[in-house]
């Protein structure tokens, strides 16, 4: 049995399927939870990191190494820039902490299947360690301090073909804009067919293995297609293609599809439906739409809705592209500056 220790993910760990022997939310120093805990037994806590009051500071979780068994927990990330930096990822690691995600799709797979450091070591700086600076040193290493660590992003389909090969293709071609980014697929070779020789493919048990590998790139996209397994990803996209075949496909299929995905990032793809009919969607099927995509050429070198998607994904760099499209633009372009 399992424990579960909340704050800002509350709702998103209240619906992971593990059994769960007791729960407890708030913010709570280190001292709260090893007098909590120290003589209770359970088998794995999952600790939401916001959880832990100063959780920003290294020398928190390295309280929290010292005083608890640092195997025993599976601690999910927030996304703030801090707690992603290479600098305090790797400080985890020296620590001993090994089982941390920003997916918490990945908090069951942990569970039972451990991180060794083999599963880490590409997070881990030797020469690198994570020390206390003064603000004009911070300021000094800003460069650096802010790099964005590996986000490893899964694409799979929740409806039969609902287009997971092709949008991983068109998200690569417009993030490699503005990012180093690679595109794998798993267990299947339809990347042959975009006749694209920077596209990859692998299995999902070599998958692992070439994320590691890769681990210099900003960005690594998964096409999971339907069954690939999302256990390797920091964040999963599910993709619904909203026509009425296939959501009745959908639903005869398992009743309980749109309740397992309750707090994941739905997307509908090749949509027609328009900001009313997501209401209606959303309202029908009790579950919450994160983007709405229409049928796209993909003979195209520029999508606009898919840099508007990218940016909502976090992808901060396509906000200054997308500023500036905006400010130049003019209703009917009749004057000319």
């Amino acid at each position: 049995m399992n424990v579960i220790v909340s704050n800002k993910y509350q709702s998103l760990l209240a619906n992971l399927d593990i059994d769960i022997i007791k729960s407890i939310t708030g913010e709570f120093e280190v001292e709260d939870l090893v007098s909590q805990f120290t003589n209770f037994y359970y088998n794995k806590m999952v600790l939401d990191i916001t959880a832990l009051k100063n959780y920003q500071d290294i020398a928190t979780l390295q309280k929290l190494s010292v005083n608890m068994d640092v195997s025993n927990i599976v601690i999910l990330l927030d996304d703030s820039e801090v707690v992603n930096s290479p600098k305090y990822l790797s400080s985890l690691i020296s620590m001993g902490i090994y089982n941390f995600t920003r997916n918490a799709d990945s908090i069951a797979f942990l569970i039972q299947n451990p991180n060794s450091y083999k599963d880490v070591a590409q997070y881990h700086q030797l020469n690198n360690a994570f020390t206390s600076t003064t603000k004009e040193e911070e300021d000094n290493d800003s460069s650096e301090y802010n790099k964005v660590s590996l986000r490893v992003i899964g694409i799979k389909n929740v409806t039969h073909h609902a287009g997971s090969t092709t949008l991983t293709y068109l998200l690569k071609k417009e993030l490699s804009k503005k990012y180093n980014v690679l595109a794998v697929e798993v267990d299947e070779h339809d990347f042959i067919y975009f006749n694209d020789k920077t596209l990859r493919t692998t299995s999902s048990l070599d998958l692992p293995a070439f994320i590691a590998t890769n681990s210099d790139a900003e960005v690594i996209l998964v096409d999971l297609n339907d069954r690939g397994s999302i256990g390797s990803c920091t964040d999963v996209i599910y993709l619904i293609e909203p026509g009425l075949i296939q959501l009745n496909k959908l639903i005869r299929q398992d009743k309980r599809a749109f309740e397992k995905l309750h707090d994941k990032k739905i997307v509908l793809n090749r949509s027609i439906l328009n900001s009313k009919d997501v209401k209606d969607f959303e309202y029908e099927s009790h579950s919450k739409v994160f983007f709405n995509i229409p049928c796209l050429d993909d003979k195209l070198d520029h999508q606009k809705i898919l840099q508007d998607f990218l940016i909502k994904l976090g992808f901060s760099r396509f906000e200054e592209t997308s500023s500036t499209e905006n400010k130049n633009s003019k209703l009917f372009n009749i004057f000319k500056s």
